[in-house]
């Protein structure tokens, strides 16, 4: 998978699940690890969803992960909290938007 796929997957899904534990602004970007590696980002903003191939200035966080276990994240295979405990999700930043982005992936 390509990270622009990935981006198109991440928004599929995001799109349909319910965005009010983002608050009024949730700005994360996504580094990918690993041999597929690349950026993006997701941000909701008063509830509008935005998920771009680009790297995000003004982010709350950001989090590195390799694209195999972003995709485990996004399909329910793999706990946010246990991938962040056993180091295959590192965070910088506002780790409460994080956890946020993790209660809207449940």
């Amino acid at each position: 998978m390509t990270v622009e796929q990935l981006v198109g997957k991440v928004y599929e899904t995001l799109s349909q699940k319910d965005l009010s534990a983002a608050g009024d602004k949730l700005a994360i970007q996504v580094n990918l690890t690993g041999k597929n590696s690349g950026v993006f980002y997701i941000e909701v903003l008063n509830g509008v969803l935005s998920v771009m191939p680009y790297e995000y200035n003004d982010r709350d966080a950001l989090i590195s992960i390799a694209m195999t276990n972003f995709e485990k994240l996004l399909t329910g295979k793999l706990d946010p909290r246990i991938a962040y405990a056993t180091g295959k999700l590192k965070a910088e930043g506002n780790l409460g938007k994080v956890l946020s982005l993790a209660e809207i992936l449940k």
